[in-house]
């Protein structure tokens, strides 16, 4: 959007209410029945109908209900027996993404950035939502701001690199415009709204901290994507020629063909795989949800199970987010105990409590002297201070390194002490100038020390010690000292915390893509090289998470591979993370990747038995294309074999405890554990025609025949992957089992199922004998292959 479309006026009339009392009810409910609202353009999640629709009106669907035409057309009723699975699956998909909606837009509800807005004379707060035109808004350090508006009092900095590109801080002042989209960085105003709705920039944008890389997919869900799209393009091919060579070249029946072709087809359709990995996914993160951990996209929960580097903050991840004053040092006898005192008492009564240093200064020194501030600047993250400017004298405070400058040496002694201790030391002095927020142009003349601790997490060196078991490597980057920082990773039992640097000395980009695999804590850290430290971890290979809970950490979250927020940080923290700590506690996040180890652990195990059916009736249908022979089962053969040898099994596998570190590729695993079955399959159900053909036996005997081996190499196949065995394994083995041939006897005409003669009970028996070894033999092949990948990536 143009400047010039951003600043013209809205054809309504303006209210230009005082900033001290806001619009009045009355003007509220006038702007909400105009529709002058901030509700969003776009619903943040999908509709009921949408959910129905994507779940009924697929590819796979539509190919099923020719299926089924062309069945009720022959009148080969029984072959439906595939339909019910069909409709179950997509009630299951309905139910779970309806239930899931209903889930997280409750949590949604409960963690939606709310605004404090003057209304009625009275500040309040409401869900940005429900702000409206011209209301009198107060933004502090932190808040995301919701829509456009123009300064009316106060002096903020402000970030708009959502929207720009350029982190740089600007500062604004009365009368100047304040973007929807961008977010405070420090100070607080109060703000009058310009532009709500669908008006504003943050419809346009929908807020890029809150928006997916569209078309971006987890490794499973691209592997599944590309064998359903190989599945759905191969079957109209195959199926056509199918049904002209059994009608047209061996003249069958047009029933008899129509039942080969359609066996065939559904044989290659993986109507559950898709549908399963969905469902894992949904009920993993409803999980989540009630575990207090909300899920933005549900891709994360795969992605933060291959997380092999995690990047952290020390304040709010490693300590408590509570910062207290444990010491004031005077830097010389120029100051007596009680001036000192009363310095930055003053100071801290002139600044507002917008961050957790100055909440904690503010509730230490208390006991004003009385001087009056004429001026005062925020914490600004780039430069490492605030200032309050009184009378006659301007005062500083901030990291020493920031704003000793070359008078750091004197202390410096000094100042390690204490900060190998793990406390964080904040040097305030007299300043020259009049410091404006931007860098300063000499050294202050130090005043005082100001030691500030955080408590350890009490769970935290549980949780780092649970990643360190796992493989996933701590990168600690924080904007304090790095001494201070090396020592609090210490004492929370971060591994190889003694290896810090100054994120300072890194220059040039090279200087970082050296230190990202060198070192384990880094201090000193600006918010746009945290940017560039994920950036060239991610380009050294590995797979990034990246928490934070401020508005600084909001563009490195945004490039990490996952990205965790802390609920009770900054609103545009929350937004641009994947995934949000309710509870701000960092200890949930075992939990989160195991969750998501379990289900790609359990997709790669369940998924297999979907593949074994598809890789058989490929080669199968192949085979008969070439030989010129019949498929020789049919459709409700097919569907009693993936009931009780995939569909029930997966399912309930899918939803097994499953810790084990994803090794490989998804698609490579995958395949490599369906090929044994599937090639064995091939080989004794190929035999029993081949012989079966050579003894005379009739192709109803063969299709039996071959139900039956292929039922008893499912349940081979899901024996083994259900190893190591337990009670409610082996009870869902026996379930599937006994569920087999009580169908098999009991509803023999409705599966198509018939007594066989002698000679092909025989060679049933045999190639039943046969299949074992073969199976086991081709596992072992394929396993030393997979075993080789595994080690190739």
């Amino acid at each position: 959007m143009k400047t010039s479309e951003f600043r013209e006026a809205i054809d309504y009339k303006r209210i230009k209410a005082d900033y001290d009392k806001g619009l009045s009810s009355s003007q509220i409910k006038q702007r909400m029945e105009e529709g002058l609202d901030n509700k969003p353009v776009e619903s943040p999640s999908k509709t009921v109908k949408e959910i129905i629709a994507d779940n009924v009106f697929t590819y796979f669907n539509l190919i099923f209900v020719i299926i089924s035409v062309l069945l009720i057309v022959v009148g080969s009723y029984r072959d439906l027996t595939f339909m019910p699975v069909i409709i179950a699956n997509a009630l299951i998909g309905i139910i779970q993404e309806l239930r899931s909606k209903s889930v997280l837009d409750k949590i949604s509800v409960l963690n939606a950035p709310v605004t404090s807005v003057v209304r009625d004379g009275e500040v309040i707060t409401v869900p940005s939502k429900d702000l409206v035109l011209d209301d009198i808004v107060i933004f502090k350090a932190g808040n995301q701001i919701c829509a456009d508006a123009i300064v009316v009092d106060g002096n903020v900095s402000v970030n708009e690199s959502l929207l720009t590109g350029e982190s740089d801080e600007i500062t604004k002042k009365p009368g100047d415009t304040l973007m929807s989209g961008s977010y405070i960085v420090s100070g607080t105003c109060r703000a009058r709204l310009e532009k709500v709705g669908r008006h504003s920039y943050i419809s346009k944008l929908t807020l890029q901290a809150k928006k997916t890389r569209k078309g971006e997919q987890s490794e499973m869900i691209r592997s599944l994507n590309r064998i359903v799209k190989f599945a759905g393009v191969a079957i109209i091919p195959i199926g056509f020629i199918l049904f002209y060579q059994a009608f047209y070249i061996n003249h069958y029946t047009i029933k008899e063909s129509v039942q080969s072709m359609v066996a065939a087809v559904i044989g290659m359709i993986p109507e559950g795989l898709f549908l399963l990995a969905s469902v894992s996914l949904v009920i993993s993160a409803m999980k989540l949800a009630i575990n207090k951990v909300l899920v933005h996209d549900m891709k994360c929960i795969e992605t933060l199970a291959r997380v092999d580097v995690l990047c952290v903050d020390k304040t709010g991840t490693i300590t408590e987010n509570e910062m207290t004053v444990s010491d004031v040092i005077r830097a010389s006898e120029e100051y007596s105990e009680d001036t000192v005192l009363g310095l930055l008492s003053d100071f801290a009564a002139a600044q507002d409590a917008d961050n957790q240093t100055m909440n904690a200064l503010k509730k230490h020194f208390h006991r004003p002297a009385g001087r009056i501030a004429i001026s005062t600047t925020g914490f600004s993250s780039e430069f490492k201070y605030s200032s309050v400017t009184f009378d006659r004298e301007a005062f500083v405070i901030g990291a020493p390194e920031f704003v000793l400058k070359e008078r750091l040496a004197e202390y410096k002694e000094r100042i390690d002490e204490f900060s190998r201790k793990g406390y964080r030391v904040l040097a305030f002095g007299k300043y020259s100038g009049i410091p404006d927020g931007k860098e300063l142009l000499s050294a202050v003349d130090p005043v005082c020390f100001v030691i500030l601790s955080n408590p350890i997490r009490e769970n935290a060196p549980e949780t780092f010690r649970y990643f360190a078991e796992q493989g996933v490597e701590i990168k600690v980057i924080s904007g304090d000292n790095p001494v201070t920082v090396s020592e609090v990773a210490k004492q929370a039992g971060i591994k190889n915390a003694g290896e810090y640097i100054d994120a300072t000395t890194l220059n040039t980009d090279s200087a970082i893509k050296d230190a990202v695999t060198r070192y384990t804590v880094f201090g000193r850290v600006t918010p746009e090289q945290k940017r560039k430290f994920v950036r060239a971890l991610k380009k050294a290979g590995k797979t990034v998470a990246m928490t934070g809970d401020g508005v600084n950490d909001v563009l490195a979250l945004k490039d990490a591979d996952c990205s965790v927020a802390m609920a009770s940080g900054s609103d545009v923290a929350a937004q641009a993370a994947q995934l949000v700590l309710l509870e701000s506690d960092f200890s949930k996040m075992p939990d989160v990747v195991a969750e998501g180890r379990k289900v790609v652990n359990n997709l790669e195990r369940s998924g297999s038995l979907f593949i074994v059916k598809n890789i058989f009736s490929i080669i199968l249908a192949i085979m008969s294309i070439c030989f010129g022979m019949k498929y020789p089962m049919e459709p409700s053969q097919i569907s009693l074999i993936s009931v009780f040898t995939i569909g029930l099994p997966a399912f309930f596998l899918s939803f097994m405890p499953n810790k084990d570190l994803i090794r490989g590729r998804f698609i490579t695993n995958i395949l490599l554990k369906a090929l044994p079955a599937a090639l064995t399959d091939v080989i004794i159900v190929g035999a029993m025609i081949y012989f079966g053909n050579i003894f005379s036996v009739g192709p109803t005997d063969i299709a039996t025949a071959s139900t039956i081996l292929m039922s008893i190499v499912g349940m081979m196949i899901v024996y083994q992957i259900s190893k190591p065995l337990d009670v409610y394994k082996l009870g869902i083995w026996i379930f599937c089992g006994v569920g087999l041939v009580c169908c098999m006897i009991f509803f023999s005409d409705l599966f198509a199922i018939t007594s066989m003669s002698n000679r092909c009970i025989i060679l049933c028996v045999n190639f039943s004998i046969i299949a074992e070894p073969c199976l086991r033999y081709l596992t072992l092949i394929f396993r030393k292959v997979r075993n080789f990948f595994i080690k190739e990536a």
